[in-house]
C-alpha cells in the first residue's frame, strides 16, 4: 500500500482486538455502576421513559390516593348562558311566575269585571288583556313565555310555581295572584305581560312597586328588593332580546313605578311586572309573535331572576 503501510500478518488482528476488549470491559462496568448510583440522567421523566420533567411553574399532579381533582364548573347547555355558572345556582329557591291574564277571561266577562280590594282602592278582578292587530292575544303570549322561563329556571334547581297555567276557567283575580306568591314565600315573583300602547310606541319596560300603605297594602318591605329584581331583569332582558327600553314610559329608563296595581300592592315578597313589548305596534308585534324571540325573552327573564337571587 502507499505511504509504506503493510497488511498485518495472519492471526495478529484477532489477537489484538481480544486484548483491547478485555481491557475495556472492567472500565465500562465501573462507569455504569457510578452512573446508576447517581440516579441516572437528570432529564429522565418520573416513569423512566425519558420524558421531560415537570417544571416548578407547572400544576401539581393529581393526588396519588386516587381522588379526582375537581374541574372548573361549566355552564350546562341551554341554562344560564353565563360562563362558569354552576349547574344548579337556584337550588332551594322558590320562584313564582304570574302569566298575565287568562286566555279564557273573555268568556267570563261579568266575573272578571267584579271589583276586588287592592289595598288602596278597588279595581277589576282581571281583564282580558290586549292583542296584536292580527288577533294574537296577550294572554297566549304571557303563558308561552312563562312556560319557557319555567323550563329554564327548573333546570337551574328552582322550584317554580304559576298563578295559572291555562288550567282555570278565568283569572285568578289580581288579589289572589298576589296571595299565591305570598303563601309560597317566594324569593322572587315576576308577572309577565305585553303592553297595548299606541302604534309607533316601541320597547319593553319593568314595573316596580311604589311604596304604599293602606288597607291591606304595605309595600315598604319589598320596594328595595323589588327594584333590584327589576334592574336585573331590565339588563338581562335587553341583552337577550336586543330590545330597547320603551321611550314612551319611564323616561326611557326601562323602569316604571306604580301604586295602582293590586298584584304589586298586596305582595309581601319581591315582585315586578315586565311589559315585554307593545302588541299594538307592528314592529314589536312581529317579535312578540315569533317563537324564537319568545324563547330569547324567556331566557332574559330567567337570567334576570337568577342574577337577583344570586346577589
Amino acid at each position: 500500500m502507499s505511504n509504506g503501510s503493510f497488511f498485518p500478518a495472519p492471526g495478529r488482528r484477532g489477537g489484538t482486538l481480544a486484548i483491547v476488549l478485555v481491557a475495556l470491559i472492567p472500565t465500562c462496568f465501573v462507569g455504569w455502576l457510578l452512573w446508576s448510583s447517581l440516579g441516572g440522567s437528570k432529564d429522565d421523566g418520573a416513569d423512566g421513559a425519558g420524558g421531560p420533567t415537570t417544571s416548578s411553574t407547572s400544576s401539581p399532579p393529581p393526588p396519588s390516593s386516587g381522588a379526582s381533582v375537581p374541574s372548573a364548573p361549566t355552564t350546562p347547555s341551554g341554562e344560564s348562558g353565563k360562563p362558569g355558572a354552576p349547574g344548579k345556582p337556584l337550588k332551594g329557591k322558590v320562584v313564582v311566575i304570574d302569566p298575565g291574564h287568562n286566555p279564557r277571561n273573555r268568556d267570563h266577562a261579568s266575573r272578571i269585571a267584579r271589583l276586588v280590594d287592592i289595598g288602596t282602592e278597588k279595581k277589576e278582578c282581571d281583564t282580558t288583556g290586549t292583542a296584536t292587530n292580527s288577533g294574537y292575544p296577550e294572554a297566549s303570549f304571557t303563558l308561552d313565555v312563562a312556560r319557557r322561563a319555567r323550563t329554564l329556571l327548573e333546570a337551574r334547581g328552582a322550584t317554580v310555581r304559576f298563578t295559572q297555567d291555562g288550567d282555570r276557567p278565568y283569572g285568578p283575580c289580581v288579589d289572589e295572584r298576589a296571595e299565591i306568591g305570598n303563601k309560597a314565600h317566594a324569593d322572587a315573583v315576576v308577572s309577565v305581560h305585553a303592553d297595548g300602547a299606541a302604534a309607533g310606541e316601541r320597547g319593553f319596560h319593568v314595573i316596580l312597586p311604589k311604596s304604599v300603605r293602606g288597607g291591606g297594602a304595605d309595600t315598604s318591605a319589598i320596594t328595595a328588593p323589588s327594584r333590584r329584581l327589576g334592574e336585573r331583569l331590565r339588563g338581562e332582558f335587553a341583552e337577550a332580546t336586543g330590545s330597547a327600553p320603551a321611550e314612551y314610559i319611564g323616561d326611557g329608563s326601562g323602569l316604571d313605578v306604580r301604586g295602582d296595581l293590586g298584584g304589586l300592592n298586596l305582595s309581601t315578597v319581591p315582585k315586578v311586572f315586565i311589559e315585554c313589548g307593545n302588541m299594538r305596534d307592528s314592529q314589536d308585534a312581529a317579535e312578540l309573535t315569533d317563537t324564537a324571540w319568545r324563547e330569547r325573552a324567556a331566557r332574559g327573564i330567567a337570567q334576570g331572576i337568577t342574577d337577583f337571587l344570586n346577589e
